[in-house]
């Protein structure tokens, strides 16, 4: 359902000028900006005169609540004016009493897998009372909680489970089951009225500062905490059982953390079952007087509601554990809450003597309250003795206040201070994530050209030295899967700015991406790296940060990739695109890796045969030219680093399995083992990486049985060189049959080193120009997007606000 209004505000408050409510299905993405275009058009209203935007944050459909905010995030931070975020249950219950409703009223929203999310309301003709906070609870559970309320329900839930709540109450009209304009802009007046800022105050109101309201963890995360509660001999990285029922840990080759996986040298994981014994030994040594005993810890990690982090870092409190298995890290923190009635209750916190000062406690606390919000927490208490100045300083420094006192709260007699405030998650850009400037990373990585030059540009790209934009400036976003990405790339291709923020941290410990996961960062993440960018581009023009209204068009990767993650950037360069009144261009993420090419060769010109190899596609690609392309070979099955990420997981390597791999096949003998080079001599260009990894991990599977241990470093390489045998050789065969002269890589495994030299060896012997992509252009990132985009922008090659993320795409098909 797409709902829409259209308010005026005054000192006498929001007044609904029209509404809309639009059966969308699972098409809201498609429909929610024409039709909101449409609608402001027919009030005679100016795109300009929009001075905020109302948007409901859920709880309700996951995709539909990111399409909204994202779009809406768009449309405000391009605007710059305020983004105010609303419960969409609050708008469905101010529908009812804008409606005339009184009394007490059960909002009853459809969360799917049979749950629902309730919460009742007391309508007076004053306003709306929230007499609970969200939660989400299986249908019959929140049917027997309301059993005989005399309730006046509404809310979308009914229509799948108004049988279960004819105990509850009467339903209210149909046509108040819905969240509308009116609603959403009585939501922000109350809040207005209520001592809220101003909705026009766009400094109170930042579009990156809205979030969803999810009430519940992914799949992944609640299914990791279930499988971290049961002591079990695991593989602490990946989550695989030991078929020889001995520990992970005995394995020759583990996870270390790395400058990817953890801050400032420390790594931060869920708390498991096998390390409660060294909270415990922690928590006896730090708190005096009364701490918690193991059983009593062990109790909590099936305990509802309950989130448990801890730190781990190798012996000594500097060392940096670029080689240390995950295993092996020893328990240096901990921190633990209780989330009910949309609090984070902190429970515990405490850091081992000698990691003191690290900033251990405050990420404890951070990573604790981010997962509290999922659960719908919005505020923060905890009590504190009163005599710990230090703890106070650091609690206060999250924004806590002190609230109270306990009297003799602790075993000793000691008092206890009550502190309370928001959800101590911090000021992050980007949403806890770290972002690099891709620009800066080519020149440390030796590629001064692709740093400075890309279509034949070469001026110099130190902060400042660019003497003015040459136009169009174009601004490209990338989120076809765990990255966001924004680049902002002038009329001469040169890339101003390149940002990219990484979530692989998160995925790391689930052995892969989590589609949900990823979704969910990127909608953390992108206004503050669109932000970043902006500022970056006009620092390298000597100047204050872009504006959005500098740019000359808006461009994001439309497909392929995950859809959840693709929707987020669509929704949110359309919202962009439209506060401006710019182009709204859509690029194939597969074309943006070819052109990813002309980052180390600014000369690059078709015809050429090129490879993408990556997490998700391994493709042999004749370019007849520049948007002419004839797919020669792709995998049947799995990609070439999907592949890499399967055998590092068998063995135990953590994710992502590519780095890793490469690096303990510099170790090996690429000839000790000899694994199959599956449709080496097929007769096509196709692939199959399927029965190798499955030869691997079979080989790896009897190993073990007969009690060998692992050459970790020989099954790597041999794994690789099987690899390559059948990449270089189809890349070979293609350039063959098409006569090409020049050869491309692309796609994240692009940057092995020994694919990257085979390559270069065998297109020396045949007289091949070979072009590589820099190092740090291989990835995922928004520059090469940019670059499609400015090709498309001069052909005037645009896409409307109808369009829509796609999963897949063919290549072959102009779009």
């Amino acid at each position: 359902m797409v709902t829409l209004g259209v308010a005026r505000i005054s000192d006498q408050g929001l007044h609904l000028i029209d509404q809309q409510l639009v059966a969308a299905r699972r098409a809201s993405n498609t429909q929610l900006l024409p039709r909101l275009s449409a609608l402001l058009d027919q009030l005679g209203i100016e795109r300009h005169q929009v001075g905020s935007v109302v948007v409901g944050r859920g709880p309700g459909s996951f995709t539909g609540v990111r399409i909204a905010l994202a779009t809406a995030k768009g449309m405000a931070q391009a605007a710059g004016c305020a983004l105010v975020g609303v419960s969409t249950l609050d708008a469905i219950a101010f529908n009812a009493q804008i409606s005339g409703v009184r009394g007490e009223v059960g909002v009853v929203a459809d969360a799917m897998r049979g749950e629902v999310y309730p919460v009742r309301y007391r309508l007076t003709d004053q306003g709306v009372e929230r007499c609970e906070a969200d939660a989400v609870l299986k249908a019959p559970a929140a049917a027997e909680r309301w059993r005989d309320a005399g309730l006046q329900l509404t809310g979308d839930g009914l229509a799948k489970h108004a049988a279960l709540f004819s105990a509850c109450g009467a339903p209210l009209p149909r046509e108040l089951w819905n969240a509308t304009g009116a609603g959403l802009v009585a939501c922000a007046e109350a809040a207005w009225r209520g001592g809220g800022a101003h909705p026009f105050d766009a400094r109170a109101h930042r579009p990156g500062a809205v979030l969803p309201v999810y009430t519940r963890l992914s799949d992944a995360e609640e299914a990791e905490r279930a499988r971290l509660a049961m002591p079990a001999p695991r593989n602490l990285v990946s989550g695989v059982q030991s078929a020889s029922g001995a520990r992970a840990g005995s394995m020759h080759a583990r996870a270390a953390i790395d400058a990817r996986q953890a801050v400032s040298g420390v790594a931060y994981r869920p708390l498991d079952a096998d390390r409660v014994s060294s909270v415990a030994a922690i928590e006896a040594a730090v708190m005096s007087g009364d701490p918690w005993s193991e059983p009593m810890l062990a109790s909590e990690l099936s305990a509802a509601g309950r989130v448990w982090w801890v730190a781990l870092a190798p012996e000594g409190a500097d060392a940096a554990g670029e080689s240390v298995p995950l295993d092996d890290l020893r328990v240096v923190g901990y921190a633990g809450c209780l989330v009910v009635d949309g609090e984070m209750q902190v429970l515990r916190v405490g850091v081992s003597p000698d990691m003191r000062r690290h900033g251990i406690a405050r990420e404890l606390l951070e990573r604790c309250a981010r997962d509290a919000r999922d659960l719908g927490a919005a505020r923060c208490s905890l009590e504190v003795r009163a005599g710990n100045a230090s703890a106070q300083g650091l609690y206060r420094s999250l924004g806590l206040q002190a609230g109270g006192v306990r009297p003799r709260y602790y075993a000793d007699g000691e008092d206890a201070l009550i502190m309370a405030g928001p959800l101590p998650i911090g000021a992050h850009r980007a949403g806890g994530m770290s972002l690099r400037d891709q620009v800066s990373a080519a020149a440390a990585n030796g590629d001064p050209d692709a740093a400075a030059s890309v279509v034949g540009n070469a001026r110099s790209m130190a902060a400042g030295s660019v003497e003015g934009p040459v136009r169009p400036l174009i601004l490209a976003i990338e989120s076809s899967c765990d990255e966001t990405g924004a680049a902002v790339i002038d009329g001469e291709g040169t890339l101003l700015a390149d940002v990219v923020a990484s979530q692989v941290d998160f995925h790391a410990r689930f052995g892969g991406v989590v589609p949900e996961i990823a979704s969910r960062k990127h909608v953390e993440a992108i206004c503050g790296v669109c932000e970043e960018c902006l500022e970056q581009a006009g620092a390298r023009l000597g100047q204050g940060p872009l504006a959005w209204a500098d740019l000359d068009a808006v461009a994001v990767t439309y497909a392929p990739g995950l859809m959840g993650a693709l929707v987020v950037g669509v929704a949110f360069a359309k919202g962009a695109a439209w506060a401006q009144g710019l182009p709204f261009i859509g690029v194939n993420h597969l074309e943006g890796h070819l052109h990813a090419n002309k980052l180390g060769a600014a000369d690059l010109r078709p015809p050429l045969v090129a490879s993408l190899v990556s997490g998700g596609n391994t493709l042999l690609v004749e370019v007849r030219d520049w948007g002419d392309y004839r797919v020669l070979g792709e995998t049947i099955d799995d990609a070439v680093g999907e592949a890499f990420d399967k055998v590092a997981k068998a063995l135990g390597l953590g994710y992502p399995g590519g780095p890793v791999i490469s690096r303990l096949a510099a170790q090996g003998n690429p000839d000790a083992i000899a694994f199959p080079r599956a449709m080496l001599h097929s007769g096509n260009l196709d692939f199959s990486l399927s029965g190798l990894k499955t030869a691997v991990t079979s080989y790896i599977g009897k190993e073990r049985e007969v009690g060998r241990p692992l050459n970790v470093p020989d099954i790597a390489a041999s794994f690789q060189q099987a690899v390559i045998d059948v990449q270089v050789a189809k890349a070979l065969r293609a350039l063959e049959e098409t006569g090409a002269t020049t050869f491309c890589l692309g796609g994240g495994v692009a940057a092995n080193p020994a694919l990257r030299a085979a390559y270069q060896q065998a297109c020396d012997q045949r007289g091949v120009r070979l072009v590589l992509p820099p190092l740090s252009a291989c990835g995922d990132h928004a520059g090469m997007i940019a670059l499609v985009a400015l090709e498309r922008f001069r052909q005037g090659r645009f896409f409307g606000l109808d369009a829509d993320a796609q999963a897949r795409c063919d290549l072959e098909r102009p779009y």
